[in-house]
């Protein structure tokens, strides 16, 4: 049977088309409308919004740090440098695999355990995206060339040239002029925000000695560039720029020739030096030994290298000339002669007999002088001179320790001296109310009489012996050890006034007579002296010896000696340098801590042809606040 044949309708598939058509008109029309609106929107009333964003992108604002200020003597010559350096450095946010790309730049230059450790260490810090962080530095050109060919294979990695702190008489200066390292989130809470800001880009930041006290000084203003970059972070051009401004160098009050000398003198010994210029509070030498090396702790030290200076029994990162505190021995005698005779309890002519020790009335103790068989009769001078014990005992006694420490105070011992450092100790000048506090027991006898002698409870720093030493040697004249060449701070207490004047000039010349006469006890610095200088010579125990115990030092471990110690000014009719000596485990004052002392007075009284050629003082205006800026 045949199928019925069926006919098109063409009228109906052109009905079918036409809605179709009009449909896919309509949707592209909408389409349309949408993506020109869409455009619109973004074009005409997001344009700032994503301006602003891609130039962002393309745009990056970039801090410039500013090169530290320079360090100098007071003769001109450089302490503290900066020296380029370059350095292979990473951005983060620019480096896709950083693990790999680790192990690719470690196959071009040579990565430390302690370099990486850094580096993580640093990443883990607080930071702006787009800070770089250092991986290694002091590259060679070598691996410059290695680093800079490979530079495609390593996305976000860059070599960037740096200026590094660089100190190049290493332990020579290392105790005052301290160090720099790197500035870490620590540093950056501790600041306000508008020291944060002028940190920005900043690599380093002062950490001791006259690096961190005048750190806003050496640190300058940072600056700001605007530069152009494509998308893999390479500068283009640079738009704008505002430069940096320099920190201000800073010339010191110390003197090369005067250092290395009093740095030489200590040789090996454990030991301090500080020399001051007694007519202006200038330092000329503040000398701590053992040193260490600086340089090491720029850029970050390794733990090998800081296990071993941590590790060392000699301590060389312990500045004893600001924080060593020791018991200044017969040092303090000429300060104890002054107050005695200030208060009226003794005068020039007064003697007493020392049979070789002092006892007080109704006390079978027996205080010990170091002659055992005594000075005989005894005057002040004398006393001064042989350094009696027995005269000091009884004096010391009979003036109190209230008095006492009222007068000592006066001459910067039991506080801090004010010198442009920081972290510097007190000392220990004790009292009644002292005791009282510290240890909860009245005060006795015997801590006077031990604290008439400089042993005890009394505890100096070498910096405070060489200030009291200065303020002597000037009459009562109040200085400030001073390391800044353009500060004169002013002292913080009064001068000192004697009833009698003229017994600064008789204490002078007892101190003259400990060099220069024939029973002196330092009388070996006077060997071919073209000068003449003032001197007190001192031992103080490490260890205390029992009644019936006798001190033999043949028979003591070398750390269980005495220490030296000698405070001298010189020339004696105007001094123009006042020293402290301090020698650790050194046994005796003149014959050990004496010739470093000559030496160092010596470097700053002689010209090159040895003879007497007294340097000016500097010529400085006193500042508004007298302080750290």
């Amino acid at each position: 049977m045949r199928r019925p044949l069926t006919l098109k309708d063409h009228h109906h598939e052109q009905r079918i088309f036409s809605f179709r058509l009009l449909v896919a008109a309509f949707l592209v029309v909408a389409l349309s409308l949408v993506l020109v609106g869409r455009m619109a929107w973004l074009q005409i009333s997001q344009h700032s919004r994503y301006t602003t964003l891609s130039d962002e992108n393309r745009v990056q604002t970039q801090a410039v740090p500013p090169p530290r200020g320079l360090m100098t003597d007071r003769n001109g010559e450089i302490l503290a440098a900066n020296r380029p350096d370059f350095a292979v450095e990473l951005i983060i946010e620019q480096v896709p695999d950083l693990e790999a790309t680790l192990t690719r730049i470690g196959e071009l230059v040579t990565l430390a355990p302690d370099d990486l450790e850094r580096f993580r260490r640093r990443l883990a810090s607080p930071r702006r995206p787009w800070d770089p962080i250092p991986l290694r530095g002091r590259l060679s050109e070598e691996e410059i060339a290695r680093l800079t060919v490979n530079q495609h294979r390593l996305p976000g990695v860059r070599v960037a040239a740096n200026l590094v702190r660089h100190y190049p008489h290493g332990k020579l200066f290392s105790h005052v002029l301290g160090y720099v390292n790197r500035l870490n989130a620590e540093d950056l809470d501790a600041m306000t925000l508008t020291e944060q800001s002028n940190y920005a880009g900043t690599h380093y930041y002062g950490r001791t000695g006259i690096e961190r006290y005048y750190e806003q000084r050496l640190h300058g203003k940072v600056g700001y560039r605007q530069v152009e970059t494509n998308a893999r972070g390479r500068i283009l051009r640079v738009l704008e720029e505002q430069p940096p401004r320099p920190g201000a160098n800073l010339r010191l009050t110390l003197d090369m020739k005067v250092q290395r000398a009093a740095y030489d003198a200590l040789g090996d010994r454990r030991g301090a030096v500080v020399a001051i210029d007694p007519r202006d509070g200038s330092v000329l030498a503040f000398v701590s030994r053992p040193g260490f090396e600086p340089n090491l702790f720029v850029n970050g030290i390794s733990h090998q290298d800081y296990a071993r200076y941590r590790e060392d029994h000699d301590n060389p990162l312990f500045n004893r000339a600001l924080q060593g505190r020791y018991p200044p021995g017969s040092t303090v005698k000429p300060f104890i002669g002054l107050a005695g005779l200030d208060a009226g309890v003794t005068d020039w002519q007064r003697t007493i007999f020392d049979p070789g020790y002092y006892q007080l009335e109704d006390n079978p103790h027996r205080y010990r002088d170091w002659k055992r068989w005594g000075h005989g009769w005894v005057d002040m001078t004398k006393a001064v001179v042989e350094s009696c014990d027995t005269y000091f005992y009884d004096l010391g006694f009979k003036l109190g320790i209230a008095r006492m420490h009222d007068f000592l105070s006066d001459f910067s011992l039991g506080q801090p001296t004010g010198i442009d450092l920081l972290n510097e100790s007190a000392g220990l000048l004790p009292s009644k109310e002292w005791k009282r506090a510290a240890r909860g027991t009245p005060w006795f006898h015997g801590d006077t009489i031990n604290a008439s002698i400089g042993q005890g409870f009394v505890l100096a720093t070498p910096l405070q012996l060489a200030t009291a030493t200065a303020i002597l040697a000037h009459q009562g004249k109040q200085v400030t050890p001073t390391l800044a060449a353009d500060e004169l701070r002013p002292p913080p207490r009064p001068d000192i006034q004697l009833n009698d004047d003229r017994d600064w000039l008789r204490m002078e010349h007892a101190m003259e007579e400990v060099v220069h006469g024939s029973h002196g006890t330092a009388r070996v610095m006077a060997k071919d002296a073209p000068y003449r200088m003032g001197a007190k010579s001192g031992t103080s125990q490490v260890f205390s010896v029992g009644q019936e115990e006798t001190y033999n030092e043949e028979e003591l471990a070398e750390r269980l000696l005495d220490h030296a110690l000698l405070i001298s000014f010189a020339p004696v009719d105007h001094p123009a340098i006042a020293v402290a000596v301090l020698v650790e485990n050194g046994r005796h004052g003149g014959s050990t801590a004496g010739p470093v002392a000559r030496q160092v007075m010596d470097a700053w009284l002689l010209n090159e042809q040895g003879e007497l050629d007294v340097p000016a003082p500097l010529t400085r205006a006193p500042t508004a606040e007298g302080s750290a800026p």
